[in-house]
C-alpha cells in the first residue's frame, strides 16, 4: 500500500468506527465487516471482493498500534483527507508546495519553493523532484523508493505475510448444519474455526489475518482450510439442495401413493407421489435443505420403483394376468430411430 493510499483512504469510516475506537472495538468492527462482506458469502460478487479487501486493508492498519499512530499523523498533517494539488493552485485544495514548503523552507515563503510531485521524475504536476512516498517514507522513518517485496518507500505498509493452507474433515451433518472446529496447525498450533452451513467438499475457506506474521509492519497472510466432507449413507448436496433416493412399490408408481421421507433433522415428512410416476423421477420437498444466513434449500427425492426378486406362485399368476390384460405398448419403442439420429 503506497502514501498516497493512506492520504486518500479514510480507514474509521471503511469499518465503521470513531477515530478514538479502542482497539477491542476496532475487531469488533472487522469481524462484522469481514463477515458480511466474505467472498465465500458472495460467490461471483466482484464488488463485494472489492469491500472486503479494503476493509481488511483497513483492519490491517488500524489494529497495528504504530500503524495506527502513524496513520493518524500523517492525516492530521494532510487536514485528514486526500485534498491534495499536484501543481501549485487548484480549486479549495492545499498544494503540495503549500504543505511541505513551511516545513523545508522555513514556513514563511522564503527561500526558493520546492515542487513535488505524486508520481516520479517526470510525473504528472511534477517537475521531476522527489516522490511523495519518498519524501514521506524519510519524514517518518522509512527508506527512499520501493524496497524488496513489496514493500513501499512510505514505510508503513510493510510486507504482507504468507499464507497457510491446511484441511479438515467433516462430518456430512456438520457440512450440512455448520459447526466451529478446532484446527491443529504444524508446529502443534491449534485455532478454533468457524465452518459455515453448507460447505461443499473441496472447497476452500479462506481467513482473512490468520495466516504468517507481516514483515516490517505489514497485514498477516491468510489461513485457507481445504475442507473435505465425510458422505452420507442417505443423504447427499447439491448446492443449498439435499438429495435422497427414496425406493417404492410398482403399485404405488402405477396408482400413486403418499409416502414417509426422512429428513436430515431426524422428522419425516409426506410427500404424495403421483399416479404413474416413472422410475427416477424427482419430487421436491420444500425447505427441508441446507440453511443459510441468506437461503434455505430443498429436499430433492428421486423416486425408484423396487423390482421385487422373487415372486410367489400367485404372485407371478397375477402378474401374468396383467401382462394378458396389458396394451402390449413398446415402452422402447423409437429409441433405436432416435439413437441413430
Amino acid at each position: 500500500m503506497s502514501g498516497q493510499d493512506w492520504l486518500e483512504k479514510d480507514f474509521y469510516r471503511t469499518l465503521g468506527v470513531s477515530k478514538d475506537a479502542d482497539a477491542a472495538a476496532v475487531k469488533k468492527a472487522y469481524r462484522k465487516l469481514a463477515r458480511k462482506w466474505h467472498p465465500d458469502q458472495n460467490p461471483g460478487d466482484a464488488a463485494a471482493e472489492r469491500k472486503f479487501k479494503e476493509i481488511g486493508e483497513a483492519y490491517a492498519v488500524l489494529s497495528d498500534a504504530e500503524q495506527r499512530k502513524q496513520y493518524d499523523a500523517l492525516r492530521a498533517m494532510a487536514g485528514g483527507g486526500p485534498r491534495f494539488a499536484s501543481g501549485p493552485g487548484g480549486a479549495g485544495a492545499t498544494g503540495f508546495e503549500d504543505l511541505f514548503n513551511g516545513m523545508f523552507a522555513g514556513g514563511g515563503g522564503a527561500g526558493p519553493r520546492v515542487r513535488y510531485s505524486s508520481g516520479g521524475p517526470g510525473g504528472a504536476g511534477g517537475t521531476g523532484g522527489p516522490d511523495l512516498d519518498d519524501l514521506l517514507g524519510g519524514l517518518f522513518g522509512g527508506g527512499a523508493g520501493p524496497q524488496a517485496g513489496g514493500r513501499s518507500g512510505f514505510g508503513f505498509g510493510g510486507q504482507k505475510g504468507g499464507d497457510i493452507t491446511t484441511s479438515a474433515h467433516l462430518p456430512f451433518r456438520t457440512a450440512v448444519e455448520g459447526s466451529t472446529v478446532t484446527l491443529t496447525m504444524e508446529g502443534g498450533r491449534s485455532m478454533s474455526v468457524r465452518i459455515p452451513a453448507g460447505v461443499r467438499d473441496g472447497q476452500k475457506i479462506r481467513l482473512a489475518g490468520k495466516g504468517q506474521p507481516g514483515i516490517g509492519g505489514g497485514a498477516p497472510g491468510d489461513l485457507v482450510v481445504t475442507v473435505h466432507v465425510d458422505p452420507h449413507p442417505v443423504f447427499g448436496i447439491s448446492g443449498n439442495n439435499l438429495t435422497i433416493t427414496v425406493p417404492i412399490t410398482f403399485p404405488e408408481a402405477v396408482e400413486g401413493a403418499t409416502i414417509s421421507v426422512p429428513t436430515l433433522s431426524g422428522e419425516s415428512v409426506r410427500l404424495k407421489v403421483p399416479a404413474g410416476t416413472q422410475s427416477g423421477a424427482r419430487l421436491r420437498v420444500k425447505g427441508k435443505g441446507v440453511k443459510t444466513a441468506r437461503s434455505t434449500g430443498d429436499l430433492i427425492v428421486t423416486v425408484q420403483v423396487a423390482v421385487p426378486r422373487n415372486l410367489s406362485k400367485q404372485a407371478k399368476s397375477a402378474l401374468d394376468t396383467f401382462v394378458a390384460a396389458s396394451d402390449d405398448t413398446d415402452p422402447r419403442a423409437g429409441l433405436a430411430d432416435a439413437a441413430r439420429a
